[in-house]
Order: C-alpha cells, then structure tokens, then sequence
C-alpha cells in the first residue's frame, strides 16, 4: 500500500506563460465586485460579458483537459517502442515530456513477457493526472474561488446567510458553479446526485450544522440575523437531442427531471417544516440547464416561496432582450422581468431572490459569449465524455465540463444507483474501446478530529472492497482499476495517496 504525500508531478498552468489569476487580480470571484461587476468590454457579444474572465477560465478548461487528452496519442507512441531495445528508457523520456511524470518501472519490466500492458498504462496516467489537478487546485487555487467575502455579503444582502446547490452526476454539469454560474466554490456547497435527486436526510443535517454554526460561532452571520438557507437543484436537458442526451436518470425526459428536482426540494423544506418548525428560514430555487450550451433557464418562486413550474426565466430571452443596450440598462431590464415574471404566485416575489436570480442570469450572460467564443455556440461533445469516475466525498477540485462523473457515497451500497450509472456510461466511453474504467476513490477529512484520517482511509478501503465485488468481471479483465486518495481539508497539501491498483498489480507480480 503507498501511504504517501507527493508533490505535483505537472503544473498544470492557469494559462501558458502567464501569472495565475490571483496575481493578474480580475478573477472569477475576485477583483472588486466577486462574481457579479462587470468588465465591460466590448469584443463582441453581449455588454455584460467579462471578457478577460472568460479568456482565464477558457485558458483553465484547455491545461487541465488537455493533461488528460495527451494520454492516449502518448500511448499510441509508446505502444509502437514496445519491441525496441532501448523501449523501457525512451518511454519514460516520453511520458515525463508529454505527461509530465513517469510510469511504474515494474509495467515497463514486464512488457517483454506478456506485452505491454495498456489498460494499466492507461488507468496509472489518468489517475497521475487526476492527482495533478487536485495538488495544483489545493495548492494553488488556480480559479481563486476558495473563499469570497464580497460574495458572502452579496448573499446576505440578497437575504440568504447559506446556499447549497444539487447539480445532477451527469459530468456535463461538474462546472456549473465556477463556470455555468459563476460563483466562488469555496461559498457555496455542492453535492451533485444522479439526476438531481438528493438524500433530504442528508441535506437536513448539512442545514442544522450551518443553523448551529450561526448559533454557536455567528458564521456566516449571527442566528437573530433575517435571512434563510437557499437550497437549489439543478436539473438538466439537451436542446440538440432531448429524447437521447437528457437525464439519462429520467429518461431524458425534461418535465420528469424537473418534476423530481422540485419534489425533493419542496421534500427538504418539509422535513425542517415538520422538524423544527421554522420552514420560512428555507428559500427554494430550480435551475434548468442545457449541456448543450451551457444556457440556464430559472423557476421563479413566488414571495411565499412557491416554485410555478412554468413560471420560468430563460436566459436567452434576456440576452436577446438586452444585447443593444448599455451594461446599466441591460442589468436593469433583467431585473424587471425577473420581478415582473414572479408576479401571479401568492405573494410578489421578495427583492432579494429577485436581486440574486438577476445576478445568476448575468453571470450565465458571461459564460453564453463563453461558449459562443470558444466552442462554437454548442458543445461538440454534447453526450457524455468524462475522464474518470469519483467516488466518495469532497472533489471541489472538479469544476471542468465533462471531467467527472461524480458518484457521492459513503458506502457502494446505499450509492450503488449513482455508481451503476457511471459504470454504464464509461462501459460506452472506455470498455467498449478496450480501455479502463478509472475510479479515484476519495474520502476528505478534518485533520483537527482525532482519528478522522484513519477513518477516512478504511472508508476508501471499504468502498474499494465493494466495487470490486460489485464489478469483479471488469477488475478480472483489468477494465477496472481504482486510486484511493484522502485529503486532509485543514491541509492545502494534505491530499494523500493510500493505495493505487496498477502499482500493487505489478509490485506484487515481481514480489513472485
């Protein structure tokens, strides 16, 4: 078993041959107004766009997806050296090149008995990359977004002291908050759930944590203070190809996958209506959100906190309406039809949802120039293409479209639906090419609780255990292998390795 900390084996840049963007000072959720001010240039597009942002976070999305795209043309390569003399050295020279690390000897040792073992090679750099990205995250904090106090009190302003948002698994939505959004990760919590469908006993105790913070510490601010907790789900659909490229949890079927988020969301307020009698501390809000482009559209809940389902706010519609006109004006029409389309519910919906929706449109402004800037107007890859599996709990490190599949769980039996559908896409994505399916097992910790890293660790092991059990025929063809990291969150370097399935393969080979 390894049991060790590492340092970065590549950095993986903010953007090539520039300073990272705490130092160039107009992050995504820096500079003078965190996620919401403007700089408004005009390079085309709508007038509230943030162009320097977008150029940022574009240049992000390429590094780090363009660390694990570099695997399979360098093993392609390597492949073909396999029966050179000199293979085992020029490999290596060619991984710490183009991959920015190197790879088991053991492997390299061993090709000329069985051949080269691929799958392995393949499974071993996407995990030295998933590892890379996470390092460099912590470390580094290469989108700035670890803690936002202008954000916190735009949040309070608008009447909210916590927001929680439950995106779907689906890796098409990993990047809903840092880039679909535009919010600071380290304010706001996400816990993604296939199809959107969150545990509400779960969300219930993660509400009374945060009412006994206030309570006991006054953070976020103090327990007599006016606001509420703002729980959000965001669901999700494909304007390109609905009945197919939907939430394959509902069958792709956008009014289900609505439907289902606004269940539990109003399952939740019962549950503390029911529990602790203060159901107006609670504000809801649904999100829809299209993979194909990244465009939102907002359920506008009334003043008494009623979500209509087709009382609806789509972002186009404001772009369109406020692509001519000046950044104040723009900023000004969205909010009177934001308030104007709250109107008919049992009360006028209240200012300060009326004044954060207003804001989330904006941001999401920002990331349709994105996608029209960079990728076209739509996604090429508007299915699924996500490079590893993530099991367990933390991850915040993911905030890239299409990266992850996310699979939260503490044990594979109570997530095994979540974990089932993963396999089922990276059945098409990798095994049906003859490729791995990579599962980073990850458990995070308070380093301050006694015993919690043991904890953590025999969690990961526990999960490792199931999966396996679960999915023996694919671990047998050596179509499924797992890294199992811990990470102590009081730590910016905390991420730890406890054990990695193509280096226990090969050290136990040679062992013999």
């Amino acid at each position: 078993m390894l049991n060790t900390r590492r340092k970065p084996t590549r950095n993986i840049c903010w953007s090539a041959g520039a300073a990272s963007a705490r130092d160039v000072g107009s992050s995504p959720v820096s500079s003078p107004s965190p996620c919401f001010a403007a700089t408004h240039s005009h390079q085309g597009g709508h007038a509230l766009t943030r162009h320097g942002e977008n150029e940022r976070l574009y240049a992000y999305e390429t590094s780090v997806k363009g660390a694990f795209d570099d695997i399979k043309p360098t093993l392609k390569e390597i492949s073909s050296l396999q029966h050179e003399a000199d293979f085992e050295q020029r490999t290596q020279r060619i991984a710490a090149e183009r991959l920015g690390f190197e790879f088991p000897a053991e492997i390299l040792r061993a090709a000329w008995v069985s051949g080269l073992d691929m799958r392995a090679l393949y499974a071993y750099a996407v995990f030295q990359s998933a590892q890379a990205l996470a390092e460099d995250f912590f470390v580094n904090d290469p989108l700035a977004g670890a803690y936002s106090e202008p954000f916190e009190k735009f949040l309070q302003a608008c009447g909210f002291h916590a927001m929680s948002i439950t995106p779907c698994a689906d890796g098409r939505l990993a990047h809903v908050i840092s880039y679909v959004l535009r919010l600071p990760y380290g304010a706001v919590r996400r816990k993604s759930s296939a199809g959107a469908v969150f545990d509400v006993e779960e969300a219930t105790e993660k509400w009374v944590a945060t009412e006994l913070g206030r309570y006991r510490e006054a953070k976020p601010n103090s327990s007599d203070a006016s606001t509420r907790y703002l729980k959000v789900v965001v669901y999700h659909h494909s304007s390109s190809d609905p009945h197919h490229e939907g939430c394959a949890a509902h069958g792709s079927d956008t009014r289900k996958a609505a439907q289902a988020g606004m269940d539990r969301l109003l399952a939740f307020r019962t549950a503390i209506e029911n529990s602790f009698c203060c159901g107006a501390s609670i504000d809801l809000l649904l999100i829809g959100l299209d993979t194909d482009n990244d465009e939102i559209r907002v359920h506008i809940p009334d003043g008494a906190g009623t979500v209509n389902m087709e009382r609806v706010i789509d972002v186009r519609e404001v772009y369109e309406a406020t692509q001519t006109m000046s950044p104040a004006q723009a900023e000004a029409e969205i909010e009177r039809r934001v308030r104007e389309r709250g109107h008919g519910g049992i009360a006028e919906t209240v200012p300060g949802m009326v004044r954060f929706i207003t804001r989330l449109l904006i941001n999401n402004i920002a990331q349709m120039d994105y996608v029209r800037a960079y990728h076209g107007g739509r996604y090429q890859d508007i299915g699924h293409y996500e490079r590893f599996i993530g099991v367990g709990k933390g991850f915040e490190e993911v905030q890239l479209r299409n990266l992850t599949y996310f699979a939260y769980l503490n044990t594979v039996e109570e997530g095994a639906k979540d974990l089932d559908v993963g396999v089922k896409i990276f059945t098409g994505l990798n095994v049906s090419h003859g490729l791995p399916i990579p599962v980073v097992v990850r458990f995070d910790y308070d380093g301050k609780v006694p015993g919690a890293r043991e904890r953590a660790v025999a969690r990961c092991l526990q999960v490792r255990a199931a999966t396996y059990a679960r999915y023996a025929q694919l671990v047998e063809q050596g179509l499924l292998h797992c890294l199992l990291l811990v990470r102590d969150r009081s730590d910016v370097q905390g991420l730890e390795i406890v054990a990695c399935s193509v280096s226990e393969k090969y050290r136990t080979q040679e062992a013999h």
